[in-house]
């Protein structure tokens, strides 16, 4: 075997440095197998001798103790040159024999857990101290050296070195540990971006020189937007979903979902139903009670409502799921489902349900593509309250006014521009979105709502940017509304503040723009 170019040497010894210990003794016994020799240190030490196998401890293999609490032990000539030497280079082999240092073949490696240390502490030492150093360095070193060395980094790895080593018996193939070689090197750009963004966030550095994105693979999709695209999703903390029941999700299907998601988690606690399209909502409501709230949402556009997803903030119970079975949905949302409602969803078998109650908003950054250029900022997710708010007409709103208005102007926030979203009663009943004039948004929205709803009294309009012409808000008040939340800025406030005085409709300056382009 040896002389076959894609086999390496028969393996003679590992270096093993854990802190997942896990799965430890099939893989020992694999290499008791082939009497391959295995040099380990601290805790993995312990554990390899507990498990009543031979071990040769780091600080006797290079006659150097343990120093600096454990933050200098692997960090040696004898250790790096026996991982880096080329096995077919004769000056290295004079170099390695002439200081008496020998082969380590295979370098099996995980990272002190930096990443479990964030999510669990605050503590600023103990993060810098699960910063791993001697680890990723001997990882590197053996993955520069594939030709001749082995290295694994991840438990998830070890079934396929034993596979590997019992079908070689007691060797690597080349392809093997380059293949290795690759996920070694991603491990440490990992690792190290990690470590990056922390400094980045304790030194208040947004947008930094360089920008170091990492995310783990949660699945790949079937395709894209379209069945010609490729697709798979990625997270840098999990996705915190959880599927039930139904299809696999599609990439449409988790674009709509995180776009509902965005919204109904933006709702009060325990409040609120979304329908979305297309990553649009389409009806909105924060009605108290359950079924109440869903038919209000649904009646701001049932038809566009057909086949969209729908979220609700809160546990969804069979009282709600006999109506939500009433129509052709993609997704149904909730933060839980009682068993009554998952007995009777389930029966739509392609009927995807997803618990996220443990999914929430935080300040991540929102990420464009362009062409290898990306667009970075951070989410919109800016909390309004009264006071915020400049009420610039002479007519004052009530307070369910004011109520439906920070309703209107929130929901505002998450449909594409130019966008103006028609409330009433804690519920949308016209949304107009995406259109590049807003007078034909306002326009659309005033459609919808007569065509569906058709509310006499107490509409008010949210638009998430300000009106440029009295036109738009012209329109909104012959259509019914009777208070307008919109930011300020145009040269024309003052006409608009006019025509609001003299139509006696409310008129309110939100002083913050919203748009979702």
């Amino acid at each position: 075997m040896g002389t076959n170019k894609n086999i390496m040497s028969k393996i003679k010894r590992a270096l093993i440095s854990l802190s997942d210990k896990q799965n430890l003794k099939p893989l020992l016994n694999c290499l008791k197998k082939y009497n391959i020799q295995i040099i380990s240190s601290g805790g993995t030490f312990k554990a390899i001798k507990k498990l009543k196998f031979k071990c040769i401890e780091v600080s006797d293999f290079t006659n150097s103790p343990e120093i600096l609490d454990g933050r200098v032990k692997t960090l040696h000539p004898k250790i790096h040159a026996g991982i880096l030497n080329k096995r077919k280079n004769k000056r290295h082999k004079q170099e390695l024999k002439k200081n008496s240092f020998e082969n380590i073949d295979l370098v099996i490696v995980n990272f002190y857990p930096f990443e479990e240390t964030l999510k669990n502490t605050k503590n600023h030492n103990k993060i810098i101290e699960n910063i791993d150093v001697g680890g990723p360095t001997m990882v590197r070193a053996a993955a520069k050296n594939y030709n001749d060395v082995t290295v694994i980094t991840s438990t998830d790895q070890y079934e396929e070195l034993i596979n590997e080593i019992n079908l070689n018996k007691g060797s690597t193939t080349i392809e093997f540990r380059k293949k290795m070689s690759k996920h070694a090197f991603t491990e440490t750009a990992h690792y190290d971006s990690l470590i990056s963004n922390y400094f980045n966030k304790i030194t208040n550095d947004s947008f930094p020189k360089r920008k170091v994105f990492s995310a783990n693979i949660i699945d790949k999709l079937r395709y894209g937007e379209n069945p010609h695209q490729m697709s798979a999703i990625y997270s840098s903390n999990g996705l915190n979903l959880n599927q039930l029941s139904g299809k696999q999700l599609s990439y449409n299907n988790l674009n709509d979902i995180f776009a509902a998601l965005t919204i109904s988690k933006s709702l009060p606690n325990n409040c609120g139903v979304v329908i979305v399209k297309h990553a649009n909502p389409c009806g909105v409501s924060i009605k108290k009670d359950q079924v109440e709230c869903y038919k209000s949402a649904l009646a701001s556009d049932p038809i566009s409502a057909f086949g969209g997803i729908v979220s609700c903030n809160f546990k969804v119970n069979s009282k709600l799921a006999l109506e939500l079975n009433k129509i052709f949905l993609e997704v149904i949302i909730a933060n839980g489902f009682d068993t009554g409602a998952l007995k009777i969803l389930k029966k739509k078998k392609n009927l995807r349900l997803i618990d996220a109650d443990q999914f929430k908003l935080n300040e991540s950054y929102k990420i464009n593509s362009h062409n290898g250029a990306l667009l970075i900022q951070n989410e919109d997710l800016v909390q309004f309250k009264p006071r915020d708010f400049k009420i610039v007409s002479k007519l004052k709103p009530s307070s369910s006014q004011m109520k439906n208005l920070i309703f209107a102007f929130n929901v505002c926030r998450y449909v594409k521009s130019n966008a103006i979203v028609l409330a009433h009663n804690n519920s949308t009943v016209g949304i107009g979105s995406g259109q590049p004039s807003r007078l034909d948004s306002c326009q659309i929205a005033i459609n919808k709502m007569k065509k569906f709803v058709n509310p006499d009294e107490d509409i008010v309009a949210a638009s998430d940017a300000f009106f440029p012409f009295v036109d738009g808000i012209e329109k909104l008040v012959q259509s019914g509304v009777s208070a307008v939340i919109q930011p300020a800025g145009s040269i024309r406030d003052k006409e608009i503040i006019k025509f609001a005085n003299e139509t006696e409709t409310i008129l309110v300056f939100s002083k913050t723009r919203h748009f979702r382009h």
